[in-house]
């Protein structure tokens, strides 16, 4: 902190200097009668490309907001140039915002007309701050088309007139996610700053596998690194005992590993992640929390494609959880993100096989061999079910297929016995399967797109008993019925398909998972070329 105190010395002997050199112009704007000629061609020559902050000052007579002669408008220029030196620490490209040639206009400028082209600056700055504040600097689908955010974007006006209406350090203070989560990332992001200026992690080489019971430098080495990121007390000692395989597991836990307490690979891949690669993932974290806002529903679906879980939350609290699988890493099957409303789920579902799959998959296999996958069944185009035998299966192909494939309902169907719809015009939604050893998985992406639950009845009694006494019965008795019955919920539930590789715990401290996508990536990347640089904060 230390750090951050040192910057703020800085910032108010800078702001002490110009603001002694503006009072200069105070008596201009007092002595010039041809002041308001000069600041309005100044104004309105630095918002020729912002028309709507321009109407605004039209609207207005052209008041000035931050260099009028007066305190509070001295007040908003030190809040927001305060705001602007200290945007890194939110992890936002502060470069973007140009302070530094604010601060060098302001100390230099030597007529009026500069004092409007200022006022004009100034406020250009502040929108686009607010507004990268409030609700993101990126818009999502254009870093990655798999990211799909209905975000509240406001106009420059609700930001001006906000900071009109409110004390400029209280409005200044209360813009940004008011979340409990985005609170915790900013103080992780302190802390590995303060890590990083220390001179960082050092690298852990061994060629070996570690167990409980071995000793040697390289497990000095893991015993160290797991005292530096608060997992174990500091040790002298050489041999990997109960303490350190206690915190191995628990760094494992932390990472999405397995916790084995087995130091192989994939935990020696991680550790040897560096401070500086844990803080871009907390940058990106701070974005995607501002892309979702306050949104989120008292009570809500919570589904972390990285984490590669599925949880039911209320309250801020989480009160179900499970293991979920995912899309495929591959373009055309990797699970989008986005949030809707779960209305119903579907015991004994019938899978409707999607176009694309039975073209692309199961064609093929029933040109070779119409009796093949026996499990599907073909329907003409109204609604008919077809019999094999009077298919020429060898004039189907991608661009003649008349037919609609089903799998009907049973245990082996590849829905499993219940789906939990959120009708969205991607075609997702949450379901269980057959295959249950998958689950058993560390990395576990291999459906076409759907979110697959290790424990979808549980999840199914969770989400019923805010509508019935006896949620369970309920459920079984649509199931014992073998056929397929919408159990409709009395009150939609919001869904948040969502994508976090750096997540704060309630009680305390972070965890990090793989970027299986490459999203997060894409994100940080767009970032630098706004100007992000992680030397900005440390």
């Amino acid at each position: 902190m230390n750090h951050y105190y040192n910057k703020m010395k800085i910032i108010t002997r800078i702001l002490i200097t110009s603001f002694i050199a503006w009072s200069t112009f105070a008596e201009k704007l007092i002595a010039d009668p041809f002041s308001n000629v000069n600041l309005r061609a100044g104004l309105i020559s630095a918002l020729q490309q912002h028309p709507l902050i321009l109407d605004f000052y039209s609207e207005n007579d052209y008041e000035l907001i931050w260099f009028g002669n007066n305190a509070l408008a001295s007040q908003r220029r030190a809040e927001l140039v305060n705001s602007l030196q200290s945007a890194s620490f939110h992890g936002l490209p502060g470069k973007k915002y140009q302070v530094n040639s604010l601060l060098s206009k302001l100390s230099t400028s030597d007529s009026l007309f500069e004092i409007g082209l200022l006022e004009g600056l100034f406020m250009i700055a502040f929108t686009e701050y607010a507004s990268d504040l409030d609700t993101g600097v990126l818009i999502p689908s254009e870093v990655d088309t798999d990211i799909v955010r209905q975000i509240n974007f406001k106009d420059t006006d609700f930001y001006i007139q906000g900071l009109l209406s409110r004390n400029p350090y209280d409005y200044f203070r209360s813009l940004g996610p008011q979340s409990s989560e985005y609170a915790r990332l900013l103080v992780e992001y302190q802390k590995l700053s303060e890590i990083i200026r220390n001179g960082g992690w050092s690298n852990i080489a061994t060629d070996r596998i570690l167990r409980f019971g071995d000793s040697g430098d390289d497990v000095v080495a893991i015993r160290n690194r797991l005292f530096d990121q608060g997992y174990m007390p500091n040790s002298i000692s050489t041999k990997f005992d109960k303490k350190l395989l206690k915190a191995v597991q628990k760094y494992q836990s932390d990472h999405g590993l397995i916790p084995d307490g087995i130091i192989g690979a994939g935990t020696i891949l991680e550790l040897n992640i560096t401070a500086e690669q844990r803080l871009s993932s907390i940058i990106v974290a701070l974005e995607r929390e501002r892309w979702l806002g306050d949104t989120l529903g008292q009570r809500h679906i919570w589904v972390n494609l990285a984490d590669f879980k599925a949880k039911i939350i209320e309250d801020h609290a989480v009160v179900f959880e499970t293991r979920t699988v995912l899309g495929i890493n591959d373009e055309s099957m990797r699970s989008p993100e986005f949030s809707d409303k779960m209305e119903y789920m579907v015991v004994n579902p019938t899978w409707h096989i999607p176009v694309s799959i039975a073209k692309n998959e199961y064609l093929p296999e029933l040109k070779k061999d119409p009796e093949a996958l026996p499990f599907l069944k073909l329907f003409d185009s109204s609604g008919s079910l077809v019999d094999r035998e009077s298919i020429d299966f060898s004039i189907l192909g991608k661009n003649y297929f008349p037919y609609e494939m089903k799998q009907l309902p049973s245990t082996t169907n590849a829905l499993g016995l219940v789906k939990f719809m959120f009708p969205n015009p991607y075609n997702i939604y949450l379901h269980d399967t057959p295959a249950k050893d998958l689950f058993m998985k560390e990395v576990r992406d291999f459906s076409h797109g759907c979110i697959r639950l290790h424990e979808p009845f549980d999840f199914a009694y969770a989400l019923l008993e805010k509508q019935t006494d006896e949620p369970q019965s309920e459920f079984q008795n649509a199931l014992k019925s073998q056929e397929e019955t919408i159990i409709l919920l009395s009150k939609s539930v919001p869904v948040h398909i969502t994508y976090r590789t750096a997540f704060t715990k309630a009680g305390g401290g972070i965890e990090f998972r793989r970027d299986i996508y490459g999203r997060d990536q894409k994100i940080y990347d767009a970032l630098v070329e706004l100007g992000l640089e992680l030397s900005e904060n440390i």
